[in-house]
């Protein structure tokens, strides 16, 4: 959970960076008559029209589908237990109203106040027994009002299981069309674009700076389960590890980088690189590398750096197998190479930057910092949004998929495809900005 070094922290910042933030809900004002309102997303512009037909109906078969975020006291989130779900509700003209909100409409993060992510059928179980009225995307323009009793609660929950599949949310690209949690085309926005792999994965919004993930307690859960980040000071650690490229073994480059130095000697009308010169050519730099720091480096007088040697070596053939299978599938072009994984650190830090956000173990001010230099790491290792997309793969499949062309691959191929040819992808509306050269 979150520590009270890191509490503190976030308040100190919020109060300096955040002067005038008082988005705790949504406020978006109606269209003006005869403009068409550009909805965050497609969940929000649907529902929009719903409402102006006047189906409820299939309004609410939606947010069945889709489930809402509710907002909840920080302070009453970080005391509950498990089985506790404590609501925000507020009390008008004699009514008691609690808000829930779709994924598009949800406003900048606030120290004191997150979002808790529910299907509607968990809505309608802890929608406090004292609730009139459920207040859906209040104060937008598509404001929906539902009584609160027995028999509505009934329908939410049939309605879920008609309409809900939790495995239905991933392997699409979410875009946010509107709002101010969008930044222009530039240094952040390219930071977030690295991401896009995970996010497609999930089926979160790429390009939004209003981060929410899966809901508050959700989001400090995963990190928790997947990466063992338990506090600020854990986020922190692994936040600028990602950016430095540390998480990933440093010999993979190693190894991708000895095929560069040959194909420098070879010169530059040639990508051809025999596989036994590959080899030897990392076996002999790994080597010198231990004389140069006076180990003994001569063959069988260091068992381990034997058996090092041997694991690069094999390394070489695993990584020509993954470059041919990419150009088969089209991931790499004819003759395409992977030059360098860096974008397997990268692309997740760029997701790191929001996790963290997520589960408030990141300041805005810290967020953003680490969006743009997780875009500032990717210019300077690629060239353009497909090189980097191919570097994220084999650094995904050398983690993960053992030479099994398993579903570590052929989901991530998915995403890379969608990518590639979605017209709302980022690879397709942000400039990769100009790549440096690195004197290949």
């Amino acid at each position: 959970m979150q520590t009270a070094d890191g509490g503190a922290a976030e308040e100190q910042v919020d109060d300096v960076q955040d002067v005038a933030h008082d988005e705790l809900f949504p406020q978006i004002p109606d269209p003006e008559d005869g403009v068409r309102w550009l909805a965050p997303t497609d969940v929000e512009q649907h529902v929009h029209r719903l409402l102006r037909r006047d189906n409820t109906y299939a309004y609410l078969r939606v947010l069945a589908a889709e489930g809402v975020y509710y907002p909840v006291r920080r302070e009453d989130a970080d005391a509950a237990s498990e089985d506790e779900f404590p609501m925000f509700t507020s009390e008008s003209n004699g009514r008691v109203w609690a808000p829930v909100y779709t994924e598009g409409l949800l406003p900048r993060p606030h120290p004191d106040l997150v979002y808790e992510y529910a299907n509607l059928a968990r809505i309608a179980q802890i929608v406090p027994a004292e609730v009139d009225v459920l207040m859906v995307n209040l104060s937008t323009p598509c404001q929906l009002l539902l009584a609160v009793d027995e028999e509505e609660r009934d329908l939410w929950g049939a309605l879920r299981d008609d309409m809900y599949a939790s495995d239905a949310f991933g392997n699409r690209v979410v875009t946010r069309r509107s709002g101010n949690g969008v930044p222009d085309i530039g240094p952040l926005l390219h930071g977030l674009a690295c991401g896009a792999h995970l996010c497609y994965g999930n089926g979160d919004p790429w390009n939004t700076l209003h981060w929410h993930g899966i809901g508050y307690r959700n989001e400090i859960k995963r990190l928790s389960e997947w990466w063992g980040v338990d506090s600020r000071a854990d986020w922190l650690e692994i936040q600028e590890r990602l950016l430095t490229r540390q998480v990933s073994p440093w010999y993979w480059d190693f190894v991708l980088a000895a095929r560069d130095k040959l194909l420098l000697a070879q010169g530059a009308n040639t990508a051809i690189v025999e596989e036994a010169a590959w080899r030897d050519t990392v076996e002999a730099t790994l080597r010198e590398r231990v004389r140069r720091s006076g180990g003994d480096h001569q063959p069988g007088a260091d068992a381990d750096l034997d058996g090092f040697v041997v694991e690069l070596r094999g390394l070489v053939g695993k990584i020509m197998r993954y470059e041919a299978r990419f150009r088969a599938d089209g991931l790499l072009p004819p003759g395409g190479l992977v030059r360098t994984v860096a974008a397997w650190d990268v692309g997740r830090a760029s997701k790191m930057a929001r996790w963290g956000r997520g589960a408030r173990y990141a300041t805005e001010p810290e967020m953003y910092e680490a969006i743009e230099r997780a875009g500032a790491g990717a210019r300077a290792a690629y060239h353009s949004w497909e090189e980097f997309s191919a570097g994220y793969v084999l650094g995904r499949c050398l983690h993960f998929d053992e030479e099994e062309f398993g579903s570590w691959y052929t989901t991530v191929l998915d995403a890379h495809r969608a990518l590639v040819t979605d017209p709302d992808s980022p690879w397709l509306t942000v400039p990769f900005l100009g790549a440096a050269v690195r004197g290949r």
